[in-house]
Formats: structure tokens, sequence, C-alpha cells
């Protein structure tokens, strides 16, 4: 079967790597917001203890004597532990006078009371987190402002970020092999329809152009009909061409048929030789173009039937002898013996008439070509497997052209003035075809051919 001249791709690898790619984007989606939301949630998972700890320091300074004191809470440092070991930092101010602590501890410059302010900056050459918060303490005459900041390495963060992230990396991993398998399934199950479609008409044979009739997807409706509608024009066009040739062929025939009548008795009538000998030519130009017309109908019923055979059960061995007997008188006038070797009956199952034909074109080729007072064998067998074979004593096929003298129109070099259209054993190779068989052309060693027609 002819490749198209232009192939645009697998339809079947080009909706795979669309959804393989819609995949591999989800999975980097997936990545970047789980990631970016654990970081938010970590984040405020140190933020609230950073102010926790800002909290307690504040809760623990009092004003006495105009003096601000602050008993360092135990926890309030404690509490900000954590498995990677962090550095914390601290400042306490009473309004801009730093009380206790780091001096050069960033702070904000406002803000508003009991409120947390958190800022990430680089302190000491490492990323810190600080909290950030006030409270204004009252005397008697007094009124003053402390500001606490507690700043706290972010390694333990880093190490649970990174923690996430493989997690994250592994999860999404996992679901691009999963999408890359489901995405092989989803294309293989989306084709499969198309698959089965192609399959479906690949199988069918030359003949058969009956509308597809099998279920469809909505999407491959429009292809199925098209291809219906085709496939009827299609229809009509070979049934028309079929009855033209089994048309043209029988008008042929019949007037040739009343040509050669009269060229024969035109013949007995003449006693002049070159006249003679110009009927002669005429009745056998005549001879040659039925014998041309009615192979040329054989083969289109052939070409018809090939793939509608019409089933039966057979004896083959009754079959051969009912054409022999039919050939007998052919074989008569030539002075040929037509000698059978037939066994026990050989039950076939097969289109009668197509094997009629075909067998009647193998013994009616060795009687064109054998020579008289000549014996053609004709042996029937079912071992190894049922076959008609037929043996003549004639010149025999051209060894060089043998492969060839099956196709149509097709005669060997030695059938220079033997009558013939080149379609006998093409008739007799598609029958045997069309059963499952084959046709096998050889030569005898002692001289002659052997066709072995086999089923």
């Amino acid at each position: 079967m002819a490749e198209p001249k232009q192939v645009l791709g697998s339809l079947r690898n080009r909706l795979a790597v669309t959804l393989i790619g819609g995949a591999t984007i989800l999975a980097v989606l997936l990545f970047l917001v789980v990631r970016n939301y654990a970081a938010q949630i970590a984040q405020q998972g140190q933020d609230s203890i950073l102010a926790a700890s800002v909290s307690s320091i504040l809760d623990a300074a009092v004003l006495r004597d105009n003096q601000v004191e602050i008993d360092f809470p135990y926890a309030s440092f404690s509490m900000l532990t954590t498995p990677a070991d962090d550095r914390v930092f601290y400042a306490i101010y009473r309004d801009d006078e730093l009380l206790s602590g780091y001096v050069d501890l960033p702070r904000p410059d406002h803000i508003a009371a009991q409120a947390h302010h958190y800022q990430t900056l680089t302190y000491s050459g490492t990323p810190v987190r600080i909290s950030t918060a006030s409270r204004v303490l009252l005397g008697a005459d007094l009124r003053t402002r402390v500001t606490v900041s507690v700043a706290q390495t972010q390694d333990a963060l880093s190490d649970t970020l990174n923690s996430i992230s493989r997690n994250v990396a592994s999860v999404g991993f996992g679901f691009f092999v999963l999408a890359v398998l489901l995405s092989f399934w989803v294309t293989s199950t989306t084709v499969a329809p198309l698959n089965r479609l192609a399959r479906s008409v690949t199988r069918r044979g030359p003949q058969d152009l009956s509308p597809v009739a099998q279920p469809v997807p909505t999407e491959m409706v429009p292809l199925v009909s098209s291809l219906n509608s085709l496939m009827a024009r299609l229809n009509q066009s070979l049934t028309q061409s079929e009855d033209f040739i089994a048309e043209a062929a029988h008008r042929v025939r019949t007037p040739l048929a009343t040509v050669r009548s009269y060229a024969e008795t035109t013949l007995q009538r003449v006693d002049k030789e070159e006249n003679r000998q110009a009927l002669r030519s005429m009745v056998r130009a005549i001879d040659e173009s039925s014998r041309a017309a009615g192979q040329l109908l054989d083969h289109a019923m052939i070409s018809f039937r090939a793939d509608q055979l019409e089933y039966q059960d057979l004896d083959l061995v009754e079959l051969v002898q009912d054409l022999v007997l039919r050939l007998a008188p052919v074989a008569e006038m030539k002075d040929i013996e037509l000698r059978l070797d037939l066994p026990e009956p050989v039950p076939v199952k097969g289109d009668s008439i197509l094997l009629q034909n075909a067998i009647r074109n193998l013994i009616d080729n060795a009687l064109k070509y054998s020579p008289s007072e000549s014996i053609i064998d004709i042996r029937v067998s079912s071992d190894p497997r049922s076959q008609v074979e037929v043996r003549d004593q004639g010149p025999g096929f051209p060894p060089d052209e043998i492969a060839d003298l099956a196709l149509r129109f097709s005669r060997g070099n030695n059938a220079t003035g033997t009558i013939g259209s080149g379609l006998g054993l093409t008739i007799a190779q598609d029958v045997a075809l069309a059963h499952g068989g084959a046709m096998t052309l050889t030569n005898r060693e002692k001289g002659g051919a052997c066709v072995i027609f086999s089923l």
C-alpha cells in the first residue's frame, strides 16, 4: 500500500506530547505553589514564636522610681531553641536609649503600641528574622516607651523548607510520571477507535465496499460519513465497469461466432488457394478474439466473486471428472489422451463456479500446447493439501519467464502461433489465492509443463 506523500506526524504522539507538556507545567506549578505555601506557614510559625518572645520580655518590664526594670523570663529565649542552633539577638530601648542588647540591631522607626513588626534582613552576614514591639509604661508623672526587638537566624527554617522542597519535588515527580503513564493510556484509548476503523477497512477485500457500520465517536462521524460516501461511489463505478466488461465481452463474442460461421462456410466454397489462406487467417483471428472475449468475461466474473465466495461442500474428484468429460472431444480432435489419477473422494469447501473455471483453464492450456498423440496426466490428491496437478508433454514453460507467466496478458516466448489471451494462468492463480491456496508452475525433467493448483 502506497504511503501518503506528506506525513504530518503521529496524531497519538502529538496528543501525548501535549498532555505530557501540560503535566510538566502542572508539576512545576504544584512544586512552586506548595513550596511557597509551606514557606509562608513556616515563616508564620517562626514569627509567632518571635512575637511570643518579644511579648514575654515586654510583659516583664516595669517602671520603678522612674527606672525601667526587666526581669528576663527564662522562656523568652528558650522557646527560640531549634535543632539547627539558630543564633538569637535582641535589643531593648527606652524611648531611643539602648538599655540592653545589640546596639547595631536594626529596628523600625515607628511602631504602634502592642503591634508587632516583622522584617527580614542581613545581620552580621547572616539572614535574620526580626520581630519588634513596644509598650508604654506610665508612672506618677512619667510616660515612657519600651521597645523590644528579638532577631533569630533562619538556618532551621531553611532546613525545614529544603526538606519540604525535597518532599514536594518527590510528589511532583511522582505526579509527572503518573501523568505520563496516563497520557499514553489516554492517547491509546483516544486513538483506538481510529485504529479499529483502519483495521476494519484494511481487512476488507477489494470488492467489499459496504458502508462502515461499527459505532464510532462523535468526532469521527464526519470521517466515516465521507468514507461511506466514497465507497458508495466506488461501488457504483466498479459495478458499472464490471457490467460494461461483461456486456462488451458478450456483445463481441456473439457476432464473432456468427462471422466465424460465415467464414467457415465461405472457406468450403472457395477454390483459389490464396483466398482460402486468407479465410483461414480470418478464422484464426476470430478464434483468438472470441477466446480473449471469453476469458475477459471469466476474469471479470472472478474479480467480482473473489471476495464474495459462495462456499459449497464439493468433491474435487467429481469436479475434475466432469471437466475432463466436457473437454474430451477437444482432446480427441488432437489425438491427446487425458489420463486421470483420482483417489477416493477429496471433499473441499469452495466456490464451484470459480474452481471449475480455474481447472478448466489449466486443462485447456495443456491441450493447447501439447503435441498430437501425447498424454496429459491429471492427478487429484489430498496430501499434504487438496490439489490438482496437470502435467503435459509440450514445450514447457520458458525458465527465464516462469515467474511472470501468471501476470495478466503475459505469454511465454514459445507461445507464438498458439491461440491465447494470456489470462488462463492469471484466472487460475486468482481463484487459488481467493481460496487461500496457491498455483505453482514447474517444468518436468523429461520435458513438458507441470501446474499444481492447491487449495
